[in-house]
């Protein structure tokens, strides 16, 4: 079964490099995976949120939520399940971006992307928090079409950003 999982993963970045990548999609997916970099457009929003009174406590649940997205994700999980990166592992999948260091298990954008996003898409006025979740939502499937992430990376990193950003909110609202 799980052979079977990681065979569709693989095929389906393949898939996606032959029949989807485009020269016009290119550029305009590249800048916006390069948006989740170092989770800087989330500590950004992040900050801004901290810097208004009636959005402060949303602000410090993102920041929470960034923190332990970074340090269960990142640092535990992805040492944890050394996952090599899909281009190591697939012949022919060539990512269109520099190649990431470290192990692809889960996606480390996607789960910082939702972290921060799901509990602005939660708190913040529909107007504002719904792009904000579509936004998360396009950095992790762009880490599909770069080629750097297997699908089940990203939506485990989908899953837990949700749940850390949950776990966030209850803590931050428990005080």
């Amino acid at each position: 079964m799980i052979e079977k999982l990681l065979s569709l993963d693989g095929a389906i970045l393949l898939f996606i490099q032959e029949h989807v990548r485009n020269p016009v999609l290119n550029p305009i997916v590249i800048w916006i995976t390069k948006l989740g970099d170092n989770g800087l457009i989330w500590i950004l929003l992040s900050i801004i949120l901290l810097s208004f009174k009636r959005t402060r406590k949303i602000g410090i649940i993102s920041v929470c939520g960034l923190v332990g997205s970074f340090w269960i994700n990142n640092q535990f999980l992805k040492n944890l399940f050394e996952r090599v990166r899909p281009y190591d592992a697939n012949n022919g999948l060539v990512p269109l971006i520099d190649r990431p260091g470290g192990f692809s298990f889960p996606s480390g954008h996607t789960a910082s992307s939702f972290a921060a996003a799901y509990v602005m898409f939660q708190r913040l006025p529909k107007k504002w928090g719904m792009p904000i979740l579509i936004l998360a939502l396009l950095i992790g499937l762009s880490r599909l079409y770069v080629g750097v992430h297997y699908p089940t990376d990203v939506l485990f990193g989908m899953i837990s950003g949700i749940l850390i950003s949950y776990m966030a909110g209850r803590m931050v609202d428990s005080v």
